[in-house]
């Protein structure tokens, strides 16, 4: 079995981005519809965001799902804390609850 990406390795990406997508493909090129959606609303909304490509890297990708306690992507962290995934994070929006400081 692969080892598995570090915690402390997703925490220090988590703590140094205000605003994270660990999503399917890249800033230039999302490579799912609901990453899309997320980018999208970021990038109407003028956010500075990092995007983490979880296809890059397997282990990343399987020890997402354990790190969040969350099964799909893409995975949003605001202020190194989870919101959610695409849903979530439209919602949170659609409802005035998505506020970034």
């Amino acid at each position: 079995m692969a080892e598995l990406y570090p915690h402390a390795d997703i925490k220090k990406i988590i703590t140094t981005n205000s605003i994270v997508i660990f999503g399917k493909g890249e800033k230039a090129q999302p490579l799912c519809g609901f990453t899309a959606k997320v980018q999208t609303l970021f990038d109407e909304l003028g956010l500075d965001y990092e995007m983490v490509n979880i296809l890059n890297d397997q282990s990343l990708r399987t020890e997402m799902k354990v790190f969040s306690d969350w099964p799909t992507f893409p995975q949003v962290y605001l202020n190194g804390q989870f919101l959610g995934g695409c849903d979530i994070v439209l919602e949170m929006q659609a409802n005035g609850q998505f506020v970034v400081e």
